[in-house]
């Protein structure tokens, strides 16, 4: 729980700072996976959260909600929420998803988390995920009503803690980080998300170019010298 406290604490420090302050900053702690892709290892399974906001005259307090391993941060203004006659505080639960959908052309690389509350937001709210460097990093965090999707893509904030991404949300329901790919099968070339497959790919190209010029320049100097290939003089 002393750890959960500090990486959130940490985070939103981060949002009050210049970027430079949590450069060279890596991972707090291994990621604790719902899947555990194949190079994990061990694995505690993520947990969940519960905060209760206090209504004050009328108008809900400032507060954040996150699960006790602090994967996944959800930060609110005052007044962010639609507050009831005589309501006194407003309760929102975090529970991770107990499976991880995979819908076309997203490919998540966190927890699917589901976040409710029993009073609706009228504020945008600050969303903030962690990820681990196991995986090609997320482009977009995404939001679906439903885990079977329709999946939205709420987008990414520019600065972010490293192995963090942010992002604002006007209502409630299930979260989840990735990034979009052409492909659902397996060895599709990704797009977005920090893929490194592409890159290589057109480093490879250009390598084999170079290469393959190799002779005929040097046939253009033979050339230029005079000289004359065997096949001239036959």
């Amino acid at each position: 729980m002393l750890l959960a406290t500090a990486v959130v604490t940490y985070v939103l420090a981060a949002w009050m700072v210049a970027p430079g302050f949590y450069d060279g900053f890596g991972p707090q702690q291994p990621y604790h996976w719902t899947c555990p892709p194949s190079a994990a290892g061990a694995n505690t399974k993520p947990s969940s959260g519960h905060v209760d906001i206090k209504v004050i005259g009328g108008v809900s307090d400032a507060n954040s909600a996150f699960t006790n391993d602090g994967q996944i941060v959800l930060g609110f203004l005052p007044g962010a929420f639609a507050v009831a006659p005589g309501q006194t505080t407003i309760s929102v639960d975090i529970a991770p998803l107990p499976t991880c959908p995979q819908p076309p052309g997203i490919a998540f690389v966190t927890n699917v988390y589901h976040a409710t509350a029993n009073a609706t937001l009228v504020k945008p709210a600050n969303v903030v995920l962690l990820y681990s460097n196991l995986l090609p990093a997320p482009s977009a965090i995404y939001l679906a009503p439903d885990p079977n999707g329709p999946w939205t893509s709420l987008g990414a904030n520019r600065e972010a803690m490293p192995y963090t991404i942010t992002t604002t949300t006007k209502s409630f329901g299930y979260f989840g980080a990735g990034y979009p790919v052409t492909s659902a099968a397996s060895g599709a070339v990704r797009i977005g998300g920090g893929s490194q497959v592409l890159p290589i790919v057109v480093a490879v190209l250009i390598g084999l170019v170079l290469l393959a010029g190799i002779p005929l320049a040097a046939m253009r100097r033979r050339r230029a010298r005079g000289e004359v290939e065997p096949e001239d003089e036959a």
